[in-house]
């Protein structure tokens, strides 16, 4: 099978082809599953890390949201550090959302849910939304993305965000205060990766 008909799988994949990663996620050592055909398989992504590594604690409850879950260490950080929150993982790769189904119950996140787009309530606002959103998918889609779900933000509701500074994390920072009419402040740089934070202004 080559990586791209891997990639695109809409069923999980084979049971031999699952594999455990020990990781480092909410201040634990833990053990995930995760597999090929999806975004950073092998580790905890370096963007990923700078933006765990800088955003501020969670919400103690409401509604959180992971855009762009992968296998889940955004959302299970979530859901560990804030087990009376209901933590949305969201993800349009199947994939990818059941390696996230089953991390959670190893882990016994038993607050979380891994659903496509399509299947979050359109009445849920989230008090928290963290992302390391797909870059990759062109200008048109992420804005898109981004215009739908910042959009949904819970009065008061923060969004952290973390992108490449290569990747325009600069010009995307411009483009969300002046499109979405919010505060965009750049709170942490490092290893080449901003982290932006979205709040009302």
């Amino acid at each position: 099978m080559s990586e791209q008909d891997h990639y695109f799988t809409a069923q999980p994949a084979s049971p031999d082809e699952r594999r455990l990663l020990a990781v480092h996620l909410a201040g634990r050592e833990v053990q995930v599953e995760t597999a090929g055909g999806i975004f950073s398989p092998d580790h905890v992504d370096l963007g990923t890390r700078v933006l765990l590594d800088h955003v501020p604690a969670p919400p103690a409850a409401g509604d959180l949201l992971d855009l762009g879950c992968g296998w889940g260490p955004i959302a299970l950080t979530l859901a560990l550090e804030s087990p009376a929150a209901t933590v949305w993982a969201v993800d349009v790769n199947e994939r990818a959302l059941d390696l996230t189904r089953r991390n959670a119950e190893r882990l016994g996140a038993t607050n979380l849910r891994a659903v496509r787009p399509d299947e979050v309530p359109a009445d849920v606002l989230f008090a928290a939304i963290w992302s390391n959103p797909p870059i990759r998918v062109g200008k048109v889609a992420l804005h898109a993305m981004l215009t739908q779900w910042l959009g949904r933000r819970a009065p008061g509701g923060e969004a952290h965000l973390v992108v490449g500074k290569n990747l325009g994390a600069d010009s995307l920072q411009r483009w969300i205060a002046t499109e979405l009419g919010v505060t965009v402040d750049r709170t942490a740089s490092a290893k080449g990766f901003r982290v932006l934070a979205v709040h009302d202004p």
